[in-house]
């Protein structure tokens, strides 16, 4: 279908459906999720992000390194996700039904719907501060405006979804090329400062960020024509996306880091960076939008009957309160914790639904409870936490204490360098394995359908 057509007969295709009970249009191909996942990646909390992944007083290559790595691992787990959502057409909450099963999966529901309020809320606040610095006005009315936008746009999710595909990636893709040659005519010297502490831990924080849209994927990729459309839509859009990011962000440091710039003031910093930076602002309430939309979606899986368009405004406005009102700095580090939750449940959903034959995934309101499948996801989020702490300041710094003194009586090095997702994967899946496995191969010796 060429531009024009689809222009055309825009008011005439269907979009999401109102609540769960109704079943969702496929009308996405594979350039709608690349556009889509494209456009998701290309958010200005990655290069704002890239001074925790920058390797101080090592080569670039080493950081650029560990980021295409961290990018990999991570747009593959995603991508897997992504795909079991297109095969069985529910959204991301109602797909953990076939492995916890329909009541259990509230748990991890609960949990999805305050990350994707705080991370809403986060991104309207990344939004209005780099508006604000770029036009040097007050932050306030465009918190308001990126509120009501990403609002507005959660109405019609699948409308949203083409206009990024086709419109709004090219003009992203436009500002980063800029910015990139930009950057590159300066000299890069090595980076002297920077928060990874270790090759790995910068490969976490990369991989963090993929496997950040896990629980809010199939709400999208339900609507792809087919699974393989939508793992490689999403893993190579988001995927691609995360390196570009992650990499200008690092080279922008190199480039201007020395005159004390953050990564925001380096690119504006750029001739003519604040017109690329407003551009990436506007690109960036695609985040704002999805998280919006994901928190109305994940609700219903508790009330199938609730309508996603109340459920919206509710979510967008309380958002754009939080982001008027609330310290979102002193949030920060609880969506993380949150996010750490979400790293090994990956783990178990993957096991358990790539070794379970097709058709056989039951999301159905009578999806029996599978409690023990809660074992290795508790599981991998203790080893997480032994691995990496979620640190705190003020009042929850109690909690980084706490795991820091467990690390001490079990003799880890707090400073041990490894990477807290891989190793809460490991061990989520390995234990996956151990419950999953040997009931598929007894029941396919015995000749009985799983």
């Amino acid at each position: 279908m060429s531009t024009s057509d689809a222009i055309r007969t825009a008011g005439h295709t269907p979009d999401a459906p109102l609540t769960l009970i109704e079943p969702p249009p496929r009308t996405l191909g594979l350039r709608d999720a690349l556009g889509l996942w494209g456009n998701l990646g290309i958010s200005l909390l990655l290069p704002v992000a890239a001074v925790f992944v920058v390797l101080p007083g090592r080569p670039l290559s080493e950081t650029l390194g560990a980021i295409v790595l961290g990018a990999l691992i991570g747009a593959v787990l995603l991508g897997l996700a992504a795909a079991a959502g297109a095969r069985e057409s529910v959204p991301g909450m109602v797909l953990l039904r076939g492995l916890l099963g329909r009541r259990t999966s509230y748990a991890p529901t609960v949990l999805n719907l305050v990350q994707c309020i705080g991370w809403a809320t986060f991104e309207i606040v990344v939004i209005a501060e780099a508006a604000s610095r770029a036009l040097d006005a007050p932050r306030w009315p465009f918190v308001l405006a990126a509120g009501v936008l990403a609002t507005a746009m959660a109405l019609r999710p699948l409308g949203v979804v083409r206009v990024l595909a086709r419109y709004a990636v090219w003009a992203a893709l436009a500002a980063i090329v800029y910015l990139y040659v930009q950057v590159l005519a300066e000299p890069l010297p090595p980076l002297e400062g920077g928060g990874a502490t270790s090759f790995w831990t910068a490969t976490d924080i990369v991989i963090a960020l993929p496997v950040s849209w896990f629980p809010l994927a199939a709400d999208y990729t339900r609507h792809v024509r087919s699974g393989r459309a939508a793992f490689v839509g999403s893993s190579v859009g988001y995927g691609l996306a995360t390196i570009a990011m992650f990499t200008l962000g690092v080279l922008a440091l190199a480039a201007y880091g020395s005159a004390g710039l953050d990564v925001v003031d380096a690119l504006l910093a750029v001739p003519l960076g604040v017109i690329a930076l407003l551009v990436l602002v506007t690109v960036e309430l695609d985040e704002a939008f999805a998280n919006v939309y994901s928190t109305a979606i994940s609700a219903q899986n508790v009330v199938a009957r609730l309508d996603r368009r109340l459920l919206a405004v509710g979510v967008g406005t309380a958002a754009t309160l939080l982001a008027l009102s609330f310290d979102i700095a002193a949030y920060e580090p609880f969506l993380f914790l949150i996010g750490a939750v979400f790293v090994p449940l990956v783990g178990v959903l993957l096991v358990a639904y790539w070794s379970t034959p097709r058709g056989q995934w039951d999301t159905s309101d009578r999806a029996p409870a599978r409690p023990l499948l809660l074992l290795p996801w508790i599981a991998g989020f203790l080893a997480y936490q032994l691995t990496l702490p979620t640190y705190f300041t003020g009042p929850g710094q109690s909690w980084t204490a706490w795991w820091t003194a467990r690390q001490a009586d079990l003799g880890i090095d707090p400073g041990n360098g490894w990477s807290a997702s891989l190793v809460s994967l490991a061990v989520a899946t390995a234990l996956t394995a151990l419950i999953v496995l040997p009931g598929r191969r007894r029941r396919r010796r015995s000749g009985v359908v799983a």
